[in-house]
């Protein structure tokens, strides 16, 4: 059964989420601190995490960042309206997505399931862009031998932009594509895992070759002659 550990310190919020998740079929592993988080999640193994930004004993950002230095598992920061700084602090993190309280939670549940699915189908080719090999079967990123870590977000975006290289995406497109929205949504969602991917697969960050940016538009893949 999928495991989802839900990190809040309101928790009349937390059995809310827990009872709900379960009802959709998940099991549930709550946690009320932030210094709680670590020891449990090395034991658990939780294939997603829901992570309020404000925490007693250690905050949701440093959860994160302590989370990515070891796993890539999906990651849902849970804020309230006034916390959109530390959200954009805990993307930068390496968080995948984020929800602002109070919120749906048929909807939290549809956004949990995007982050948990798994790019499937009939997927029987590797991607090339540049120098480096999108295994798409395995899920790796592989440059002159070397495996890239990238979370699943990650990957879905840098394939989406790889399949069609040169086609500009807009934001909006992108995050239909790859967030599984498709109501107008916060565009620092795409701006973020961006910069994160660029941070990892480029070899200059600074003057990407990879991952374009089109003014105006949005973002393309390199196309073949284009890279050094």
């Amino acid at each position: 059964m999928t495991l989802i550990m839900v990190v809040d310190d309101d928790l009349d919020l937390a059995e809310m989420l827990g009872i709900v998740l379960t009802g959709a079929g998940y099991e549930v592993d709550l946690v009320n601190r932030g210094d709680e988080v670590m020891p449990l999640f090395s034991t658990q193994n939780p294939d997603l995490i829901l992570l309020d930004v404000m925490l007693p004993g250690l905050s949701g950002v440093e959860v994160c960042k302590l989370i990515r230095e070891k796993s890539m598992v999906p990651i849902v920061m849970l804020s309230a309206k006034d916390d959109k700084q530390d959200v954009v602090a805990g993307l930068e993190a390496g968080a995948d997505d984020y929800m602002v309280k109070p919120f749906d939670p048929a909807e939290l549940v549809a956004r949990m399931k995007v982050r948990l699915r798994r790019s499937g189908g009939e997927v029987n080719s590797d991607l090339t862009i540049g120098n480096i090999v999108i295994d798409q079967i395995e899920h790796s990123i592989i440059r002159d031998g070397r495996i890239i870590a990238l979370t699943r977000l990650e990957f879905d975006l840098l394939v989406a932009l790889a399949k069609e290289p040169g086609r500009v995406f807009s934001r909006e497109e992108l995050l239909s594509q790859v967030w599984g929205y498709r109501p107008a949504t916060d565009t620092r969602l795409v701006n973020v895992h961006i910069q994160r991917l660029r941070s990892k697969v480029e070899i200059d960050p600074e003057n990407p070759a990879i991952i374009l940016t089109v003014r105006g538009v949005g973002y393309k893949a390199g196309v073949p002659g284009s890279f050094q």
